[in-house]
C-alpha cells in the first residue's frame, strides 16, 4: 500500500493547529487535597457559593452508568462508559445565581462542543418541571424546601431545558455534597437515540467536591409515564460522571470559542427566559433529539464564531417554528 507524506503530517499537524492533544502520555492528574477544606471553613452564603464555583476548571471527565433492580421480564442492559475532556466556565455570577457552561474540547482534533449548562440559584422560589414529553411546567418551589436552598437547573446543549433540583449544600468531614430533592427529566441523549420503551427518567442527583475535581452521582429510575402519572418503572440506574481535574491538555481552542461566542449564548439564555417567563414554561414542537433547532442554533453560533452579526430578529426567528407555551 503506498502511503503518502500528508496522510502521515495531517494527523500529527491537525491537533496542534487546531488546539487539541493527539497523546495522553503527559496528561496528569493534578489533585488538590487542600479545596475541600477551603470551601468548608468559609462561612456562610459564601461557603456554597465556592463550592459550587469549584466545579470551574479542565477536565477528564468519564461517565459510568449501570442498571440494577430489573422489573419482572426486564433485561438489564450492559454498561454503558464513555470519556471526554471538558472544560467548565462561569457564564454568570450575580451572587446568589451562577451559570456554569460546560465545553467539550476533542481530543485529537481540538473542536469545541457546547455542552450542558447548569443554573444555580439561592432560594429559588419556582423551577421548571418535566411534566410530559417534551413539555416543562413553571412552578413554585415550597418555602419550606428552598430556604436556605440552592436549585439547580440542567439545560442542554441548545439551551433547551432538561431538569431542575432543590437541595442544600453540606459540609459533612470537609466533603462538600450537594444532593437534590426527588424530579423528572427526559431520556438522556446516550438512551434516546438506542431505545423507546420508557419516556421519563425519575432522579436524585448529587454533586460532591474531591480534592480531585468533582463528582456528578445520578440515582435513575427509568419509567413509563402518561403525563405525570407513573405506569411502570422498568429497572433503576445509578450513575457517576468523574471530573478530574488535570494539566497537559490544550483546551486553547475552548477558551477562544467561548472568549468568541460567550454573548452570542447569553443572547440565545435571554430568548428562552423570555419565551418561559410569558408561557410559565415551554414545549418543544420537535423530534426528542432536537437536531433541528440545534443544527440552525449551530450555524448561528458558528457564524458568531466567526465574527458575523447575528441580529435579535435572527434569534427570534430561529426560535418561532419550535417552541411555543406548554
Amino acid at each position: 500500500m503506498k502511503i503518502q507524506l500528508r496522510h502521515l503530517l495531517v494527523p500529527c499537524l491537525l491537533p496542534v493547529l487546531l488546539g487539541g492533544c493527539l497523546s495522553t502520555s503527559h496528561i496528569r492528574a493534578v489533585p488538590d487535597k487542600k479545596r475541600p477544606q477551603v470551601i468548608s471553613h468559609a462561612e456562610g452564603l459564601e461557603r456554597d457559593r465556592q463550592a459550587i464555583l469549584a466545579m470551574v476548571g479542565e477536565y477528564r471527565v468519564s461517565f459510568n452508568f449501570e442498571e440494577s433492580d430489573p422489573a419482572p421480564g426486564y433485561e438489564p442492559k450492559r454498561r454503558y462508559r464513555s470519556g471526554a475532556y471538558e472544560m467548565v466556565l462561569v457564564a454568570e455570577d450575580q451572587g446568589d445565581r451562577i451559570v456554569l457552561q460546560h465545553l467539550l474540547v476533542h481530543r485529537t482534533a481540538g473542536f469545541v462542543v457546547k455542552h450542558w449548562r447548569q443554573d444555580w440559584r439561592y432560594q429559588a422560589p419556582a423551577r421548571l418541571e418535566f411534566t410530559e414529553n417534551q413539555t416543562w411546567r413553571l412552578r413554585p418551589i415550597d418555602p419550606a424546601v428552598t430556604k436556605g436552598a440552592w436549585t439547580q437547573c440542567v439545560y442542554e446543549v441548545s439551551d433547551a431545558p432538561r431538569y431542575c433540583g432543590t437541595g442544600k449544600w453540606t459540609y459533612e468531614n470537609d466533603v462538600p455534597t450537594w444532593t437534590s430533592d426527588a424530579g423528572w427529566r427526559p431520556l438522556p441523549r446516550r438512551e434516546y437515540t438506542q431505545r423507546g420503551d420508557y419516556n421519563a427518567l425519575g432522579i436524585v442527583n448529587t454533586h460532591r467536591i474531591t480534592a480531585e475535581g468533582w463528582l456528578h452521582e445520578q440515582a435513575n429510575r427509568k419509567v413509563v409515564r402518561e403525563g405525570e402519572r407513573e405506569r411502570a418503572t422498568l429497572v433503576n440506574e445509578t450513575g457517576v460522571n468523574d471530573y478530574r481535574r488535570i494539566i497537559g491538555f490544550n483546551f486553547r481552542s475552548g477558551h477562544a470559542y467561548w472568549d468568541n461566542t460567550s454573548d452570542y449564548w447569553r443572547r440565545i439564555r435571554a430568548e428562552w427566559s423570555r419565551r418561559i417567563a410569558e408561557g410559565q414554561g415551554v414545549r418543544l414542537n420537535y423530534p426528542v433529539d432536537g437536531m433541528k433547532m440545534i443544527m440552525n442554533m449551530y450555524i448561528q453560533s458558528q457564524q458568531a464564531n466567526n465574527g458575523v452579526a447575528i441580529r435579535d430578529a435572527d434569534i427570534r426567528a430561529l426560535f418561532d417554528p419550535w417552541v411555543s407555551a406548554p
